[in-house]
């Protein structure tokens, strides 16, 4: 029995206004090609790294990919359902019940503790266990003594890994992540690459980062390089 794809992308290209700067180059009809014709299929529990210069439409890729973000062409799949056909709440539910995300923004609520924080996703899916969960993940990147502390009190670095600790206590089917130790130390990098292949192995967790990080690129089943928006 041949493994099905968790996630399947097919000649997927963005484009955008002309008022965005950011975009690799000009199309004819004045808009701005970000991505073009990229190929996409990841199975259950592989891992993919997503690499190439700044600005080469890597973080673009893993939008799209996650389902944040539509094509302007092409299509992505998702557990066998093209979310180009779905409209934004039946996005946002897939999200939910399926996918997890780290940010280089953290994405932390304010308002909440650390440990509110990581609470927050699995209450929303109704885990009578949430605290007792989000303690643990907490513990698991070294914040079991930070769990009262808001976002505000934390470093960048025990930022991220309160926003970490959130997305492995979903226990995603897939994750999504978006330089996951770019605000580490070197030590704490290391810790959290340890668990976020941990996360992958023992979970059977499908990973897919965007990183800099040659190394941690390395420990990826695949590796997919973006140039100019196409990838080589």
């Amino acid at each position: 029995m041949v493994e099905p794809f968790v996630i399947k992308a097919q000649n997927l290209s963005k484009r955008v206004s002309s008022v965005d700067r950011t975009a690799v180059r000009t199309t004819e009809n004045n808009s701005l090609q970000i991505l073009s014709g990229i190929d996409v299929e990841i199975k259950k529990g592989d891992s993919l790294a997503i690499v190439g210069r700044s600005g080469s439409g890597k973080t673009t890729l893993l939008g799209l990919l996650a389902g944040l973000d539509l094509p302007s062409e092409g299509a992505v799949y998702i557990l066998d359902r093209n979310l180009s056909a779905m409209d934004e709440d039946e996005r946002a539910e897939l999200r939910a019940k399926h996918i997890g995300f780290i940010f280089q923004s953290f994405q932390l609520l304010p308002s909440l503790s650390a440990l509110e924080n990581v609470m927050l996703p699995l209450e929303l899916r109704g885990d009578k266990q949430a605290q007792s969960e989000a303690g643990k993940f907490l513990e698991r990147v070294g914040l079991s003594e930070r769990l009262d502390h808001h976002p505000h009190q934390l470093s960048g670095g025990e930022q991220q890994r309160v926003a970490i600790a959130r997305a492995f206590a979903c226990k995603p089917s897939i994750l999504f992540a978006d330089e996951p130790t770019g605000n580490l130390d070197r030590e704490t990098g290391q810790q959290i690459i340890e668990l976020l292949f941990e996360l992958n192995r023992t979970e059977h967790t499908t990973l897919v980062m965007v990183t800099h990080d040659d190394s941690l690129a390395k420990k990826c089943k695949h590796i997919l390089r973006i140039d100019g928006g196409r990838q080589v």
